[in-house]
């Protein structure tokens, strides 16, 4: 094994303008290759990493060649390895890793080899947020009630997480309360550039949320992985990926008067989706771009997962410097970043002439065509003018249920109901508004849009409008800043007068933490099947996630959140129809109440200001005092306590031995569950409430569990028990096997009996059957949930067989052992004639070395029919995976074979 590295004539020293150094770097600009000038600027990121990591084993000159070369290497889908500069976790994903992370030490400690080895060989952050569930709403103390809830409910898991901190090296915890992770990330965490012992190189990030992407806003190359491919990275294994294609996306011209970052990226992500850009990257360039600010660019960013793209980039530029010393870095960092981007051809000067660069395919927008927009109601790429919004609606009414359809009758379209609320008389019908909620990573960050919804809220408050009592309205801000300039604006009263108040700073309604509406308001829509309406400005709307009882779900930007609530309805014409009635007695039209981007462009400059940023962050290392009061065990080895039901030690590892499984088919297994398209990572672990007739609400109260005290999947990621249960859970899941019904149960077939998903997998279990999944394209779409294939791995599924599969969801099946297969193009379940009744065999190669990347394998029935697939190991890497059991397995073994 070379330990030198094999591009060391190139490294270079970087002088300070004082004189000094600031460290050396690898210079791309030395290798002398004109072929580099040409490559976009995420691609130069992915370049230098392979150089600076070349140590011709895990990282050779052939892929360095291969990067270099990306114009003519990219379109064959070569494969090369990637070692980010650090792994950012998550609570919710941050808690499963950190328990893969004990048990592994166990593993090591039974097998005979150094548990302590098992220690993050990459700087890890992780950040403890996506925990506020919204019990408390409109109320002035909702922060603090929220908080001390959620540390009751989660008091295990925060003390499991503050126990990691101490026991794993190079792990940096950010306590609850601080904000929303990728939020964090881009204020706070992200370096942009580090200098690590005198060595500076890009930083780069994997992080187990797919909203990771929010970073590419600020030139840091960054995307969503599983937690098991992210504890992989976290070991020292270098990622495998394939060599990305990228989409370069023009900007020009500017946005017009009334039209928000929101609106912007809802369009970009229907122009991307259009196009095709999974497993690709999408990289920003233009004239257009010195309008957009970075907080713009990060909610494009952001939204890299709803357009499928594996990043949306945005390089390094004066906009991104501008920021860095908004947020608090400090001059000397920036003059460094700078310096060192400058120096290795990854900055870009507007002001300078252009080097044409390389793309695989080419976008153009002129930003003065965005329009007003929102999204839904049930994915986030079906963007909706806010000017067809009213007719869109009834047509929702009028279509087929499906993606835009609820098929209510036209007799029943307009039926009022009537309620009582708190000893009032009220009414509520199809599309009326029950949630508006301004939470989730994608906007809090954006000043422009926060202040704008705040000056919304103060002309409707100085007009006497109001919002109808039973709206569950909530303001989670990603970060502790958004409060700090908000009440230096003096906006925050208007929004707090209008029922926004601060609910706590972490995902919330978007990831399906909206917690209760009133009972009378909840038994009205469901006695009477009443489509009724959220309005989030989220980045996720999927059926189902963000209130059982909300079947219509859009997102907006934060000043439309406003103006729905006001509304009080989404069956409306903003144009011609009046929100409501002012205190003077006239109406109040939607135009009356929308500020000018010249109103919030004031504001804005003189409320965000940089001691904000460092005095929040500074009061994070500080931590808070329930924090600061839990204790923890000092000992390396975690103590598992067996009755515990939010951290339990999975069975990964239970048999696990020296030498891997190796290479296996499938034989005679049974169709666990038949899918149509679009089947996400919420249909297969949903993240939200826990259902009472569960059969993880049936475990948990074996347990002595109350059922207020059931919290959420999201939760209990740290639980394999209670994830187990919940795989394949959601309410509104589809499938096939029991025609005309919605629900999480399927058909036992030998038996014919209708079950719970999981009450089938146990059955097929203990009578020694494996089970396969049948679905359609874009399985396991959504957010970069490893629980998605680690559930299904516990329940015995050893194979799906898809139309197509999310990049991220089909890296993590792999990393389970779970084979993926794709159906030959123009083919699927339906047009083979299968029903999922029949028994499938999958032939695989006993060995490995006789499998390839994407080779094509044959599907028996046990009727006689064959048809062929492809199997999607997309790498040699994986296929040693897969012959280990899993990533996980892989690790182990490699660590203890390694020599000391």
């Amino acid at each position: 094994m070379a330990t030198q590295n094999s591009f060391q004539r190139i490294l270079t020293s970087l002088s300070k303008p004082e004189g000094g150094e600031f460290g050396k770097y690898y210079s791309l600009p030395a290798l002398n290759d004109p072929r580099i000038d040409r490559l976009p600027y995420s691609i130069r990121i992915l370049l230098e990493s392979a150089i600076r990591n070349c140590d011709e084993f895990q990282v050779t000159s052939k892929d360095v060649e291969k990067i270099i070369d990306w114009e003519n290497t990219s379109p064959k889908l070569v494969e090369i390895p990637f070692k980010p500069a650090r792994v950012l976790l998550q609570d919710f994903t941050g808690v499963p890793a950190v328990v893969d992370l004990a048990a592994m030490r166990d593993a090591m400690n039974k097998l005979g080899s150094d548990p302590n080895r098992i220690n993050p060989l990459v700087p890890v952050d992780l950040v403890i947020d996506h925990s506020v569930q919204v019990d408390v709403a409109r109320s002035e103390n909702a922060l603090q009630a929220n908080m001390e809830l959620e540390f009751q409910r989660n008091k295990e898991r925060f003390s499991f997480l503050k126990w990691g901190s101490n026991a794993f090296q190079n792990m940096l915890v950010v306590p609850p309360g601080s904000g929303i992770v990728h939020q964090v990330n881009l204020e706070y965490l992200g370096r942009v550039v580090f200098n690590s012992g005198g060595l500076l190189y890009p930083d780069s990030v994997v992080g187990t949320d797919s909203h990771t992407t929010m970073i590419d806003g600020l030139g840091v190359a960054g995307w969503g992985v599983g937690g098991i491919e992210a504890e992989a990275t976290m070991l020292g294994q270098p990622m495998s990926m394939v060599l990305p294609g990228v989409v370069g996306f023009k900007l020009s011209g500017k946005l017009k008067d009334g039209v928000t970052a929101t609106d912007l990226v809802l369009t970009v992500t229907q122009i991307l989706r259009k196009h095709g850009v999974v497993g690709k990257f999408v990289e920003f360039y233009g004239e257009g771009m010195k309008e957009l600010s970075l907080a713009d660019r990060a909610t494009i960013a952001n939204m890299s997962p709803e357009y499928g793209a594996t990043m949306g980039f945005f390089p390094v530029d004066h906009v991104t410097l501008q920021y860095l010393k908004l947020t608090g870095r400090s001059d000397e960092t920036v003059s460094m970043i700078e310096a060192y981007l400058r120096a290795n051809n990854m900055f870009v000067d507007y002001s300078q002439p252009q080097v044409e660069r390389i793309y695989s395919s080419y976008l153009e927008l002129n930003l003065e065509e965005v329009e007003p927009c929102i999204s839904g109601p049930k994915r986030p790429h079906d963007r909706v003018p806010l000017k067809e919004m009213k007719m869109d609606w009834h047509s929702c009414l009028d279509n087929k249920v499906g993606f835009k359809g609820f098929a209510v009758p036209k007799e029943s379209q307009n039926k009022v109901v009537g309620f009582s609320f708190n000893g009032t008389s009220a009414q509520i019908k199809h599309g009326d508004v029950v949630i508006a909620a301004i939470t989730s990573c994608t906007n809090t960050s954006n000043p422009s849009v926060m202040l704008g919804a705040a000056l919304v809220a103060k002309k409707a408050c100085e007009l006497g409008l109001e919002v109808k009592p039973w709206i569950k309205t909530s303001l989670a801000p990603g970060s502790g800043v958004v409060t700090k300039y908000l009440e230096k604006s003096g906006l925050q009263k208007y929004l707090n007068q209008l029922g926004f108040h601060i609910v706590g700073y972490g995902c919330t309604t978007c990831i399906g933490n909206s917690g209760d509406i009133h009972e009378a308001v909840a038994a009205a829509i469901s006695d009477s099947d009443i489509v009724a309406a959220a309005v989030l400005s989220g980045n996720r709307n999927f059926e189902g996630r963000v209130h059982p009882l909300t079947r219509a779900n859009y997102l907006a930007s934060p000043p439309l959140v406003v103006a729905y609530a006001l509304a009080g309805t989404v069956d409306i014409d903003f144009e011609t129809e009046p929100l409501g009635t002012g205190k003077d007695g006239n109406k109040v039209f939607f135009r009356d109440i929308w500020p000018s981007n010249e109103e919030i462009a004031n504001v804005v400059q003189s409320s965000v200001l940089p001691d904000m940023f460092r005095g929040t962050y500074e009061s994070i290392t500080k931590g808070n005092p329930m924090w600061n009061n839990l204790s923890v065990p000092s000992n390396t080895l975690y103590s598992w306590d067996p009755t515990s039901t939010y951290i339990h030690e999975p069975p990964y590892f239970k048999e696990m031995t020296m030498s891997p499984p190796g290479s296996h088919g499938v034989r005679d297994a049974y169709c666990l569950l038949n899918f149509g398209d679009s089947i996400t990572t919420d249909h297969i672990s949903p993240a939200g409430s826990i259902h009472r007739d569960s059969p993880a609400a049936k475990f948990l109260m074996e347990r002595g569990v109350d059922r207020r005290d059931f919290n959420s999947y999201g939760s209990r990621r740290g639980n394999d028990e209670v994830m187990a249960r919940g795989t394949f859970a959601n309410i509104r899941i589809v499938n096939k096997l029991i025609k005309g019904e919605v629900g999480p149960k399927t058909v036992h077939i030998p038996s014919g009996e209708k079950l719970y998903v999981f009450d089938a997998a146990m059955r097929y279990k203990s009578e020694g059957h494996d089970t396969i999944i049948l679905a359609g394209a874009e399985y396991g779409s959504g957010s970069s949930r490893d629980w998605a294939a680690k559930g299904p791995m516990l329940l015995g599924v050893k194979a799906v067989i898809a139309k197509s599969f999310e990049r991220i969801h089909r890296s993590n099946l792999v990393g389970m052992g779970i084979i993926p297969l794709c159906f030959k193009p123009g083919e699927d379940a339906e047009t083979l004639g299968l029903t999922g009744h029949e028994r499938f065999t999958i032939d695989l190669p006993s060995s490995v070395d006789e499998i390839r990347p994407g080779q094509d394998v044959t599907v028996g029935t046990d009727g006689g029919k064959a048809f062929i697939c492809t199997v999607r190991f997309d790498t040699e890497v994986e296929l040693a995976y897969f012959s280990h059991g899993g990533i996980l397995p892989y690790v182990i073994r490699n660590l203890t074979n390694a020599k000391h």
